[in-house]
């Protein structure tokens, strides 16, 4: 199908939408377009420990790139918590001082800021 005539209707009324409906609008195609989680090797799985158990000793702010369902997303964290059992980090996101929770599995990225 051809992609103007899937966006018909939302290009007949954007221009009686708020800034924010756009912006959600256009959150809302992109969901359709899902990114596959890739499998990261053995080497940047050991470097991304490391990073992660000195950036928790070290109490540093860290960026992650986490894979949130359907897309890679880079956030800036505060490390809370590590906890190998269930295999999950606690932080805190920088910007919006909101916790956030995701899985090790979910970890693609981390560098130290």
């Amino acid at each position: 199908m051809d992609n103007r005539n899937r966006d018909r209707g939302t290009i007949k009324w954007t221009s009686l939408m708020l800034p924010e409906h756009v912006e959600m609008i256009k959150n809302l195609w992109k969901e359709d377009e899902r990114v596959e989680k890739g499998i990261i090797d053995e080497q940047k799985a050991a470097e991304v420990d490391f990073l992660l158990q000195r950036a928790w000793k070290d109490d540093l702010t860290v960026k992650a790139r986490v894979h949130n369902g359907f897309d890679y997303e880079d956030v800036i964290l505060k490390l809370k918590q590590l906890n190998k059992t269930e295999r999950r980090v606690n932080a805190i996101n920088w910007k919006t001082k909101e916790p956030y929770s995701f899985r090790l599995d979910d970890l693609a990225d981390l560098a130290i800021l």
